[in-house]
């Protein structure tokens, strides 16, 4: 049993979370503009992202550079770490590959404390990853923990590259985001996900 193996009825019944899913989360948060280069690149391969259909190529033409934006934009002081293995209780299934991390560290090795927020990729289906990431980021609070650099909250996207929903794991308590936003909307993703690792400009 891994993170995969959870849908958000097991995720909250295992792991006792409370579920609110009618708030607007980040509503005043401020849009952050993307850099000309990563304008650039979407401008030239953002078609070729939104055509092909596997998670892998998704994640990498979509996800990824406006995740490595974040780096960028923290002056390197959140790493972004990508297809890393996060094992903390496989007793309970708190184990497995996570498609992106971003942790407060300048590390790139390895998977440092604190985890700030657990990124699921999926093709198709935002629903289909909101128990693998709700799993991912009860991994990362108790990650977390046990390096002695807890925070609260911990957050988490499911994405398909091409729509973003976001998620706020606060004690035990899972607020899932009413809003999703679209690729299309790129200032707003950007904003959400510097808010989340803490980054002002």
């Amino acid at each position: 049993m891994s993170f995969r193996d959870f849908d958000l009825p097991k995720a909250q019944q295992d792991f006792g979370l409370s579920l609110d899913t009618n708030r607007s989360l980040f509503a005043a948060v401020v849009p952050v503009p993307i850099s000309e280069s990563l304008a650039r690149f979407w401008a030239d391969f953002q078609p070729l992202g939104l055509a092909l259909i596997t998670e892998k190529a998704r994640s990498e033409f979509l996800a990824a550079p406006l995740l490595a934006e974040v780096w960028k934009r923290s002056d390197r002081q959140v790493a972004l770490l990508s297809g890393v293995d996060l094992n903390v209780d496989a007793s309970v299934g708190l184990n497995g590959t996570c498609d992106f991390l971003l942790c407060r560290s300048t590390n790139l090795y390895f998977i440092s404390a604190p985890v700030l927020v657990a990124v699921e990729a999926k093709r198709d289906s935002i629903p289909d990853g909101l128990g693998q990431c709700a799993a991912e980021m009860v991994a990362a609070q108790r990650f977390n923990q046990k390096a002695g650099k807890p925070i609260d909250p911990i957050y988490g996207c499911v994405t398909t590259g091409a729509n973003w929903k976001f998620l706020r794991l606060a004690s035990q308590h899972l607020d899932i985001d009413i809003d999703e936003y679209s690729i299309t909307q790129p200032n707003h993703i950007l904003g959400v996900l510097m808010h989340c690792c803490g980054v002002t400009i």
